[in-house]
Formats: structure tokens, sequence, C-alpha cells
């Protein structure tokens, strides 16, 4: 039995996780971040690389994709129930937070730009719906590459300099004069990578809802999902 879909696509830092998690727990759903195995993978070149004497090279350099894949699958990495969600480990350790840091989000762009890699994480992730869980899932290319039909698609959007700020807040660091605006041109520059790169770019479906959070409360943006998504679900 296939699970239901709901897919949440949209730019770095708009907040699809955190309103993924938050829509999932609502409606009684499962959230799957595919940022996480994307990082993950990141994370298994990095350690990779590492283990072969050349720390801080660039992993899709010195190894090449292949040679990451083959090493995610012998290393363990997975995405496991819990809870309302997935988490993400690594030689059988928990990972989330690590997926998160500054080394891991450095590279990830690169990564997951990356033909084979994308279709790699793209089976994972369709295997995991065909096991029947309802799933909110987010990324960028969730609803136009991953679930063309998904039953109900959200593309998530908010200024570079309100993305900004939230992630600031989200890493708990202080915002200094001209923070904002220096972190804002970082996401605008990744914008663009994501839309412009050959394979899978950052765009929203044709059929999909924008919903445009700039002066939103989270509160609000959750509300909105969740009140398109029960008619289309019921009381499944």
């Amino acid at each position: 039995m296939k699970g239901g879909v709901i897919a949440i696509d949209g730019p770095s830092a708009a907040g699809k996780s955190t309103t993924a998690r938050a829509v999932a727990e609502a409606l009684g759903f499962a959230h799957l971040d595919s940022g996480s195995l994307y990082r993950g993978i990141t994370l298994v070149g990095i350690r990779e690389t590492a283990r072969r004497g050349r720390d801080g090279d660039d992993p899709l350099t010195a190894l090449g994709p292949e040679a990451i894949l083959r090493a995610a699958e012998d290393r363990g990495l997975m995405l496991q129930p819990d809870g309302a969600g997935f988490a993400a480990y690594l030689e059988g350790e928990f990972v989330d937070q690590v997926l998160r840091g500054p080394e891991v989000t450095a590279r990830v762009s690169a990564v997951s730009a990356v033909p084979v890699i994308r279709e790699w994480i793209n089976s994972r992730l369709r295997a995991m719906v065909r096991a029947g869980r309802d799933v909110v899932v987010d990324g960028r290319d969730i609803g136009t590459v991953v679930f063309p039909d998904a039953e109900l698609k959200i593309f998530l959007t908010a200024s570079a300099e309100a993305r900004a700020g939230r992630r600031i807040h989200q890493q708990g660091d202080s915002v200094e004069p001209g923070g904002v605006e220096t972190e804002a041109a970082a996401l605008a520059a990744r914008d663009q990578a994501d839309s412009t790169r050959a394979v899978a770019p950052l765009k929203a479906s044709p059929d999909a809802v924008p919903l445009d959070t700039t002066v939103m409360s989270f509160a609000d943006q959750v509300r909105f999902i969740v009140e398109l998504a029960r008619p289309i679900f019921g009381s499944r």
C-alpha cells in the first residue's frame, strides 16, 4: 500500500523542515526530510576522505560519487523511524545535529547536484512511501521530480533577509552588525546555484500552492497547510 504525500519545496532556510514536521504532527503523518539524506551523504564523503588521509579535500574530487555511495551503504547511512519522523544514523551513531554543522552545510549543495547521488536518494525516499506510511516530505524537487503525483504540493518561500534572520536565530547566534546581510547574500547565492543547476533545479511545480511566509507567523503557515490537507486526506 502506498502512503499519501504532502510535498513541501522551497529554497534554503525557508523553514521547510520545521514546517513539515509541525504539519505532520497535526495530521498524524510522518515527517520525511530529504535534506537529511543529502547531508548524510555529504558527511559520509567528508569522513571517508579523512579516513584516506585527505582531510579537508573535496570528497567529490577525492573519492568520486560512486565511492561515496558505496561508503554510505557500507557505513550504514539510514533514516530510521523516530516518533513522528525519521532520524539519521551513520555507523550506528545518531547524526542529526552533525548534519546541520558548517562543514556539511558548506559542501552539501555540490553533492546534491550529482545525478547519481540524487537517483540513489530518490529511490530510498520512494521506498519509504511505498511502505505505506503517510508522509510530509520537504526538499527542493519533491513535487517536481521525487513525488510528482503528490496529493498536495506547497512551494514555501520567504525573502532572503527573513530567511537569514531565522537561520541566525535557529543557530542560537547573536545578530552581529551586518550579520543578516551577510547571511542573506549567502542564501541568495545558494538559491542561484540550486535554481540554475542542470539536474533537478529548484523550481515550483505548476500545481504547487505558493506560500510566502516573509510576514506570516509560524502558527499561521502551519494552519494554512493543514487546512488545505484535511479535505484531501480526510480521516486517514
